[in-house]
């Protein structure tokens, strides 16, 4: 198969890995499991009851986005206040975007230098990740030099940005609350000077599944929300020792629980680890948003007195997992600043 000009090569990087790679029987077990997949309906709540006058459907809400963290550490949402007209034309600029020569893509500066694609350390087949992405800091996302020959894209990148910003702020205070916290966790720490924005595409793949989009992993936020390709599924999650596909809801946004969160709730909310598979025939697009302090932030705990888990702040957290990805070509998490170790 011979890449168009604006797919990376993923495929080349493929097919280097895979050579002298001790992994071709683990590939062929992943395949056979993959073909047995078991799909689910995560958690649905309905955020109208989150914004109702109506104290008890407020509360019954909250409960809900509580439960579901605690539960499955993944749920959907609608009703969540951010219109279908503003997610589709998000989606139709960053299809585009995506359409850009790669070449261009990788050399323009685009978005403050944030293209990625691949996995560059990776060393088998097995830590690739099929797809490309532009990482973008939330505080770039207003300067005009970042989008170049692309400014058509600020407007409805900032008006995309703040409704996720919000967003993920009142799902975070319905964490924090349910755990007796106070708003300094994320309110004071979490604003556009610290948050990211993902915008995802997995190109189709001629030698799915024996690859992944995104690797299995964990979140190393607060929390991301997820817009997701309505119609191509991919996002599977761990679930009960067991991976199992999310069905695709056009109407629902994904929010998942980061490490951060589990961490500051002692275990009471779940990180959950999740990945993304891809599609022989066709692309996939997603759009993440994730909710993150500043790296001098303090992780602590709701419990003081229980915790298991040591004080670590963000910043550290994240040089941990560079670390433990460069040595052990994957990441660790939170064992890694457990009480006990």
């Amino acid at each position: 198969m011979i890449e168009s000009n604006h797919n990376p090569p993923l495929l080349h990087d493929y097919t280097q890995l895979l050579q002298g790679s001790r992994d071709s029987v683990e590939t062929k077990q992943r395949i056979n499991y993959e073909q047995e997949m078991e799909e689910c309906d995560l958690p649905l709540v309905d955020l109208g009851g989150l914004w109702s006058m109506n104290e008890e459907e407020s509360v019954s809400c909250a409960s809900e986005i509580c439960k579901a963290s605690a539960e499955w550490g993944f749920f959907q949402i609608v009703n969540h206040g951010i219109s279908l007209e503003l997610l589709r034309r998000m989606r139709k600029v960053q299809v585009e975007l995506f359409k850009t020569p790669f070449e261009q893509k990788m050399a323009s500066g685009l978005l403050d230098n944030s293209y990625r694609w691949g996995n560059r350390t990776a060393t088998c087949p097995k830590q690739l990740s099929w797809c490309e992405a532009f990482h973008v800091p939330l505080s770039k996302i207003s300067d005009q030099t970042c989008y170049g020959e692309f400014s058509s894209l600020r407007e409805v990148m900032q008006e995309y940005a703040d409704a996720m910003q919000e967003l993920a702020k009142s799902i975070a205070r319905v964490l924090v609350m349910n755990m007796g916290g106070g708003r300094s966790l994320w309110e004071d720490n979490c604003n556009e000077s610290t948050c990211f924005m993902r915008l995802n595409r997995y190109p189709s793949c001629p030698i799915s599944p024996e690859v992944f989009g995104l690797v299995p992993h964990t979140d190393s936020d607060f929390l991301t929300i997820l817009h997701q390709d309505e119609h191509v599924g991919g996002l599977q999650l761990m679930k009960d020792s067991k991976w199992v596909a999310v069905k695709p809801n056009p109407d629902a946004l994904v929010v998942n629980i980061g490490d951060l969160f589990q961490a500051w709730s002692n275990d009471v909310y779940k990180s959950v680890e999740h990945k993304v598979t891809v599609n022989q025939e066709v692309e996939r697009h997603s759009i993440a948003y994730f909710l993150c302090p500043s790296y001098e932030s303090f992780i602590g705990c709701c419990d003081k007195e229980g915790s298991i888990y040591r004080r670590f702040t963000f910043g550290e957290y994240r040089r941990q997992i560079q670390e433990d990805v460069k040595d052990y070509g994957h990441k660790v998490g939170l064992p890694r600043f457990l009480v006990s170790t």
